[in-house]
């Protein structure tokens, strides 16, 4: 009786290191810490960040997954020529310079994005395009290590919002919608940060890339696969936050309200993570390579000259490190004068009076020791609150965008930034574009429209704020800047308020220009 014999296919044999790949590997890994410790700031951000945010926390994941990536494909790199590339020279440098203005600017997350990208660009300097593109997903991988979504917290809410309103009337159950607050028969819910679904979002994305570049070969279902974990933790985020409004509601108020209102979150999240990776197996592709015999060319064909490899590290850490010490002298801060004219207003035209804010008034938060001026305006009928902000220098942490997070005292209202966008208001002699922000506290609701004076011009716009101040550093021109808020409270529209803000900020704008170019020139 004969037996049927099958081949064996052995795996395919990792070629012994030779010198030449060591240097190689030398080089690649000096030019990689020269870059990061000459970066060490953006860096230990980036760090600081995956430490302390639990949104964040996967970047921490990150870089040890891509060396991972790159040492199972370590048989195959083997194989593969390294030659330096010294065109990458320029992109290195046009990174390096990117970063320098988003330093200037104070844009974190610029810096960190740059950083990472002249990570991949050393990478391709230093071993080549041939190498790069046999681990261009690790390099592009490495971009999910940057801290960045909380731009789209605000969508997130509304949609949150939005669906929950929608599930809660398809039962049945009666809802009404002020915002982001969600009062119904049983109780009111807060749709907040934490209820966006951001965790969920990038966790779902950073795993579902991951899952795809392993599990498929076909590239149309990887972006299927990725698509998939981009909107399904958006969907269920919403269904989780009906689920739990809805077990409230049910248990009058008993359940889903405490702790266990996270517990069930995430156990929610986890069951549907495991089963789109569940659906997404049953498609998975047969991504073992086909059997080959390891060929391993001559080694002058597979690794540059010594002198090639050590001048391109060179060039590439030298590059790098020009913009570091440039930023440090752009931004050094130049000697304060001895004595400082102090911000303050002219008193309003009638029938106006000024008083000083209530203890429990909302102030806008900021960084640093600015100079402050506000009051409360009333003309016997309506009461709008002016507040001015002021900046001699803007630094890092100390400046008119800095965000600052502080847990207010429990006898103190606890304050939300619900509503946010953009209005134009016309004056009689000037327009003023302002954002218009909507701030609650359990009932009390205030309208707040804020603008910010920077390089002698007024903006609603973050973005054009940073410009301008970037601008103003490279210059060496006054770096000052001021914002500016009116505050009213209102019961049921936001219009309530609107119209005695527009009054009194007609009356005061003159007196508010007069102030803030006082306190600038002196």
């Amino acid at each position: 009786m004969t037996a049927a014999l099958s081949p064996v296919t052995a795996p395919v044999p990792v070629p012994p290191p030779r010198p030449d790949m060591h240097r190689a590997h030398a080089c690649l890994l000096l030019a990689l810490t020269g870059l990061v410790a000459t970066h060490w700031t953006t860096a230990a951000a980036m760090a600081n960040l995956w430490w302390h945010s639990p949104t964040f926390a996967h970047g921490l994941l990150v870089s040890p997954v891509c060396v991972w990536l790159v040492w199972r494909q370590r048989a195959g790199l083997a194989a593969c020529p390294r030659h330096p590339s010294p065109l990458m020279l320029l992109p290195l440098a046009m990174l390096g310079a990117l970063w320098f203005l988003a330093t200037v600017a104070n844009v974190p997350v610029l810096q960190q994005y740059c950083l990472v990208l002249m990570v991949v660009a050393t990478v391709v300097l230093v071993q080549g395009r041939r190498y790069a593109r046999a681990i261009a997903f690790p390099l592009a991988y490495l971009l999910l290590a940057v801290p960045f979504g909380e731009v789209f917290i605000p969508p997130l809410i509304e949609f949150t919002a939005a669906f929950t309103v929608g599930a809660l009337q398809l039962v049945g159950i009666p809802v009404f919608q002020d915002n982001n607050v969600l009062s119904l028969p049983s109780g009111s819910w807060s749709v907040v940060e934490a209820c966006s679904g951001l965790r969920y979002l990038i966790a779902s994305v950073a795993l579902g890339t991951l899952y795809a570049h392993l599990s498929y070969r076909s590239r149309l279902r990887q972006a299927a696969f990725v698509a998939v974990a981009l909107v399904l933790p958006i969907v269920a985020n919403g269904l989780r936050a009906f689920l739990i409004v809805l077990v409230g509601h049910c248990s009058n108020m008993t359940l889903a309200v405490g702790i266990d209102h996270l517990i069930y979150g995430w156990l929610f999240f986890g069951l549907v993570s495991a089963l789109m990776f569940w659906v997404g197996a049953r498609w998975r592709d047969d991504v073992t390579p086909p059997p080959q015999t390891a060929v391993h060319p001559p080694v002058q064909l597979q690794v540059a000259r010594p002198a090639a490899l050590i001048g391109a590290t060179l060039a590439g850490m030298a590059v790098a490190a020009v913009w570091p010490p440039l930023a440090y002298f752009t931004l050094r801060a130049p000697p304060m004068a001895q004595q400082q004219a102090q911000l303050s207003l002219a008193p309003p035209p009638a029938p106006w009076q000024a008083g000083e804010l209530s203890a429990g008034d909302w102030l806008i938060p900021h960084a640093g020791e600015p100079q402050r001026w506000s009051a409360n305006y009333s003309d016997g009928v309506h009461q709008v609150a002016l507040q001015l902000t002021w900046y001699r220098h803007q630094s890092k942490d100390r400046e008119i965008l800095t965000p600052v997070w502080k847990t207010p005292p429990s006898a103190s209202p606890h304050w939300k930034e619900l509503a946010d966008s953009t209005r134009q208001i016309d004056l009689a002699r000037r327009r003023v574009t302002v954002r218009q922000t909507i701030v609650q506290a359990g009932d009390v609701k205030l309208l707040v429209w804020r603008w910010y004076r920077a390089a002698g011009r007024d903006t609603a716009s973050p973005l054009l704020v940073k410009l301008l101040l970037a601008r103003s550093k490279l210059l060496g021109a006054d770096d000052d800047g001021a914002e500016i808020a009116l505050v009213a409270r209102y019961d049921e529209q936001p219009a309530q308020a609107a119209i005695p803000m527009q009054r009194l900020l007609s009356d005061m704008l003159p007196a508010i220009d007069q102030g803030l170019a006082h306190v600038a020139r002196h």
